[in-house]
């Protein structure tokens, strides 16, 4: 599976332990940066991660920043971006299960690295249900048309 990454100043450190973690387990990582702690504008990174996802050049797409809203609100601005903040276990799986989520966003200022690979992991390793969630899915992707 390849899959994007991005983040802000404020998100590297938290980033660059996910995505040794995501190369370590064999996955492909196309980074979009930032690649040093120099303040940056999220949206110039998390942009073109998001529509690497939402063309089908990566399968999934993982975006931090201090909060992690910042990122998932630009995520969710490209049509075909499902991203989901986490910042449990638990939403990890339900958000993959329910929603279908194609990207998923950490705040570094609030996850530690231990929970961060904890949800990815899960987030990585939880097939969507489909079914009753696959019309919710639908009724969703109508509202970007």
């Amino acid at each position: 599976m390849k899959i994007s990454m991005a983040c802000d100043h404020g998100g590297l450190e938290l980033k660059l332990i996910i995505r040794k973690h995501l190369e370590e387990r064999g996955f492909t990582v196309l980074d979009f940066g930032t690649n040093d702690l120099n303040s940056c504008d999220y949206p110039d990174y998390a942009a073109p991660a998001a529509k690497a996802v939402a063309s089908g050049e990566c399968e999934r797409g993982i975006l931090v920043c201090t909060t992690g809203i910042g990122v998932s609100i630009v995520a969710n601005k490209i049509k075909g971006v499902r991203c989901a903040l986490l910042s449990d276990p638990i939403s990890a799986r339900l958000t993959r299960q329910h929603n279908d989520t194609n990207m998923m966003a950490l705040g570094q200022g609030f996850v530690g690295p231990k929970l961060a690979l904890e949800i990815v992991d899960i987030w990585l390793d939880t097939a969507f249900e489909g079914g009753r969630h696959q019309n919710r899915v639908d009724k969703i992707n109508q509202l970007e048309d």
